[in-house]
C-alpha cells in the first residue's frame, strides 16, 4: 500500500527523482505521501459538507424558504466567515502550546458537526425571524469551531507537506469535492420533481453534518512531527504584540489589504442567488442548478489554480478577483435594465459557475500565499493576525450589505465589484513567495 501511495504521490506531483523536502523535517518527508492523501480525503469531506451547507446557496435558500428576513440572510456569509477569523489572534498562543495540533482540528471538526446538525433541526422546527436568529447563533458556534481548525490545519499542512506541493494538494481537494458536489446537484435536480419541502432541505443539512465526523477520522491518522524549534516551547506573546506585526511587517500588511479587497467574490455570492429567486422563484430545480454550477466550476478550475498557485499564488489572486469583479459589473447591468435576460433561467447558474471559478482561485491563491510566506510558529501568527483583521472587516461589510440589501441587491453587487477591481491592483503588487 505504501508503494502505491508513493507512486501516486509522485505521479500527481510530477516527481521523477528523489522527493524534494527543503522546508520540512526528514521524518515528515518520509510520511509526506501518506499525509498528503489523508489531508486530501479529510479536506474533501469537509468541503463537501461546506457545499451542502453553503451559506451562499443552501443556507440562503433554506432561510428564504422559512421566510427569514433578507437582512438576516445578508449576514450569514459575513458571520460564518468573520467569527471563524476574529478569535484566531487570541487562540494562536494556545495552538502553539500544543506539540501536535491535529487533535485541535479533530475537536473543531466535531463541534462543526454539532453546529450544522442543529441548523437542520432549527429549519424543521421554526419559521420566520425566530428561525433566522437561531440559524445565525448556530453559525456563530460553527465558526468558532472553524477558527481552531483554520489555525491548526495550516500549521499541520506546513509541517507535513513541502512547498510546491501545497497548491496542487488544495487544487486536487477542491476538484474531487467538486465532482461529488456535482453528483449531489444532479440528485437534487432529479428530486426536484417530487421534493420541495423543508424536510428535504433539513435532511440534506443533516447529511452534510455527518461529513465532518468522517473527516475527523481520516485526520486522526495523520503522522505529525513537531518542528525542532516548537518542542516543549510555550509562547508568551500577547495579542497586542501579535497585532504589532501590522506595523512592523510590510509584506503581511500589504497582503491583508489585498485580501480584504478580494472579499467581493465571497460576499456577492448570496446576492446572485437572491436575484435568481426574485426573478425566477424558489424551485428546488433552481437550487440544484446552482449547486451543479458550483461543483463543475470547482472540478474544472481547481487543478489549474493549484498548479498556478505553486508558481505564483499572488497571480492567482489577481486573475481570479478580476474575473469576479467584471462578472459583477455585467450582472448589475443585466439586473437593472428590463429585458428577457434577467428572467432567463440560464443566466444565473452560468454567472454562478463563473463566480465559482473566480472564488475558487481567490481562496486557493490567498491560502497558498500565506502558508508559503512564513514558516514555523511565525506561520500561525501570520494566519491569526490576517484572519482576525479580515473577520472584523467582514462584520463591518456584512452590516453595510445588510442595510443596502433593504434598498437594492443590485447595488451591493456593483459596490463589491468595484472594491474587487481595486483588489486586482493590490494583489498584483504583492511580491512572489514561492
Amino acid at each position: 500500500m505504501t508503494n502505491v501511495t508513493n507512486k501516486l504521490y509522485k505521479f500527481l506531483n510530477n516527481e521523477k527523482d528523489e522527493r524534494i523536502c527543503t522546508d520540512i523535517s526528514d521524518e515528515a518527508c518520509k510520511y509526506a505521501p501518506k499525509n498528503y492523501f489523508l489531508i486530501l480525503f479529510s479536506s474533501v469531506f469537509t468541503k463537501l459538507g461546506d457545499a451542502l451547507s453553503n451559506p451562499k446557496t443552501v443556507l440562503t435558500w433554506v432561510m428564504s424558504f422559512v421566510n427569514a428576513p433578507v437582512y438576516l440572510i445578508s449576514f450569514i456569509t459575513p458571520i460564518r466567515e468573520s467569527f471563524s477569523m476574529i478569535p484566531q489572534v487570541a487562540l494562536s498562543d494556545f495552538v502553539k502550546s500544543k506539540e501536535k495540533r491535529k487533535w485541535l482540528w479533530i475537536f473543531g471538526s466535531f463541534c462543526q458537526f454539532l453546529a450544522i446538525a442543529s441548523i437542520g433541526f432549527i429549519a424543521l422546527t421554526f419559521k420566520g425571524v425566530t428561525a433566522g436568529w437561531f440559524i445565525i447563533l448556530a453559525l456563530v458556534f460553527f465558526s468558532l469551531a472553524r477558527s481552531i481548525c483554520s489555525l491548526s490545519s495550516k500549521d499541520v499542512l506546513g509541517k507535513a507537506i513541502p512547498k510546491t506541493r501545497r497548491g496542487k494538494l488544495k487544487g486536487y481537494t477542491v476538484s474531487v469535492s467538486g465532482i461529488l458536489v456535482t453528483a449531489i446537484g444532479v440528485f437534487l435536480l432529479y428530486k426536484s420533481k417530487t421534493e420541495a419541502s423543508i424536510q428535504f432541505y433539513s435532511y440534506l443539512i443533516f447529511f452534510a453534518s455527518i461529513l465532518w465526523l468522517i473527516a475527523a477520522i481520516f485526520y486522526s491518522q495523520i503522522k505529525e512531527f513537531p518542528e525542532a524549534n516548537q518542542q516543549n516551547k510555550k509562547s508568551s506573546q500577547g495579542i497586542i504584540s501579535k497585532m504589532s506585526l501590522l506595523k512592523t511587517d510590510k509584506q503581511l500588511r500589504n497582503f491583508i489589504v489585498a485580501r480584504s479587497l478580494l472579499l467581493c467574490s465571497a460576499l456577492s455570492s448570496p446576492f446572485y442567488v437572491l436575484l435568481a429567486q426574485n426573478y425566477l422563484g424558489k424551485d428546488v430545480f433552481l437550487l440544484a442548478l446552482f449547486i451543479i454550477a458550483n461543483g463543475i466550476a470547482s472540478t474544472i478550475s481547481a487543478p489549474i489554480w493549484g498548479k498556478m498557485a505553486d508558481l505564483s499564488s499572488k497571480n492567482v489572486m489577481t486573475i481570479s478577483v478580476l474575473i469576479a469583479s467584471l462578472l459583477g459589473i455585467i450582472m448589475f447591468i443585466i439586473a437593472i435594465y428590463p429585458s428577457n435576460l434577467r428572467t432567463s433561467l440560464w443566466v444565473y447558474p452560468t454567472a454562478f459557475f463563473i463566480l465559482g471559478i473566480a472564488h475558487g482561485g481567490v481562496r486557493l491563491g490567498r491560502k497558498t500565499y500565506i502558508v508559503d510566506m512564513a514558516e514555523g510558529d511565525k506561520r500561525i501568527d501570520y494566519v491569526a493576525v490576517s484572519n482576525t483583521i479580515i473577520g472584523l472587516i467582514l462584520l463591518v461589510t456584512g452590516g453595510l450589505t445588510a442595510l443596502i440589501s433593504i434598498i437594492s441587491i443590485e447595488v451591493i453587487i456593483l459596490a463589491l465589484s468595484i472594491l474587487g477591481l481595486i483588489g486586482v491592483l493590490k494583489s498584483y503588487k504583492l511580491p512572489n513567495v514561492e
